[in-house]
């Protein structure tokens, strides 16, 4: 008895329809398809994490003058796992102070071949490619465009504050190279892509998403392949984890047709039970942070390090080197005591300006054992 149709407004205009499920992608027709469906009091089931999370006031707005319309998104971040569910009901009576997590099942399998393999950044994405892991055009996954939106919605959860998806700081896994994972073994870690929401000192939050060096005694160190896993701490229940398949056609459409249920008898959770706009955002985090140096060999280069980390307020904890093979490009790490992202990047940024440095450094935050 399925009719199928090629204008979407056939289905908006339909009296007999009253649940409209948006699984197109973008952000221009599913747009329409999403506020045509709440503006014609139909309810609606999505998994377009881009469209909820760039568009979220507007949302929030329809369904605010449409109070019977019911608004699921279950499948918009990290696939079969209950995430959205979870954080829209069973947090609710807790106090939540960092969400961090591995979103995106591309960029973690390729993380894992580079680790497993020693293999070369571009050769992993060819792979990934060829595996239909990743798309023709990787750039939203391995530059963590897909995180930055999904890492949104959940501080919306948490802490009831919209976060514009483009404030979002963001670096994506292009410049992780093999010698990172040599590193990282030696400080008892690997790397992972994660997407964070803390609360801050202050009581603000920070928003972000990163390449992270993970100790192996973390949860998140024994997310494997394309899975997913988010930690959640807060005040009542110390660490949650959930963990599972972040994408695949079954566990996305398991999470669809939980949606279009829970509506159907009635047990569907409110979308974005918080409302909180005075909570600031603050994404000048503080952590200990890696900073690798490719450079050329010379004198004074440690020396001019440790110049360059007190001009900006950093704190060395530890200098990192295996032995040189080549000394015109050679690599050696810096891990520092906890600063600030702003004192860190101001230190990258006078090695960068140093004659003997090659490239940039590459900068990523420590995650605490």
């Amino acid at each position: 008895e399925c009719k199928f149709v090629t204008d979407f407004n056939e289905i908006l205009e339909d009296p007999s329809i009253n649940c409209v499920v948006e699984l197109m992608g973008g952000t221009t027709q599913a747009k329409d398809v999403v506020l045509g469906a709440i503006n014609a009091n139909k309810h609606v089931v999505t998994a377009n994490k881009a469209l909820v999370s760039q568009f979220l006031p507007e949302i929030k707005a329809a369904l605010d003058a449409h109070p019977s319309v019911k608004f699921s998104y279950e499948a918009a971040v990290c696939g079969g796992i209950p995430v959205i569910h979870s954080f829209s009901s069973d947090f609710l009576g807790d106090n939540i102070t960092k969400v961090m997590g591995i979103m995106n099942g591309t960029t973690n399998f390729m993380l894992c071949k580079m680790e497993d393999e020693g293999a070369a950044y571009g050769d992993v994405l060819k792979e990934a490619q060829a595996l239909g892991f990743a798309e023709a055009d990787p750039t939203a996954d391995v530059e963590g465009h897909d995180v930055q939106a999904k890492i949104a919605l959940l501080a919306n959860l948490a802490y009831g504050r919209v976060v514009p998806v483009p404030s979002i700081p963001t670096n994506g896994i292009s410049s992780i190279a093999a010698v990172d994972f040599e590193y990282a073994n030696i400080l008892r870690s690997t790397i992972k892509l994660i997407g964070c929401a803390s609360l801050n000192a202050d009581s603000s939050i920070a928003v972000y998403v990163s390449p992270m060096v993970v100790p192996l005694t973390s949860q998140l160190a024994a997310a494997k392949g394309p899975g997913n896993m988010v930690l959640v701490s807060s005040d009542n229940c110390d660490t949650s984890v959930l963990a599972g398949p972040g994408a695949g056609r079954y566990p996305t459409a398991n999470s669809v047709v939980s949606d279009i249920l829970r509506i159907c008898v009635g047990q569907e959770t409110k979308p974005f039970p918080l409302d909180n706009k005075d909570v600031a955002i603050n994404n000048d985090y503080s952590s200990a942070f890696y900073v690798r140096v490719n450079c050329s060999d010379g004198l004074g280069i440690i020396k001019a390090v440790g110049e360059a980390a007190e001009q900006s307020s950093v704190s060395i904890h530890a200098i990192l080197q295996n032995p040189i093979e080549s000394h015109q490009n050679l690599n050696f790490v810096i891990t520092t005591e906890s600063c600030k992202l702003s004192e860190v990047q101001a230190f990258a940024g006078r090695i960068k300006t140093m004659p003997w440095a090659r490239s940039a450094p590459l900068v990523m935050p420590l995650v605490s054992k």
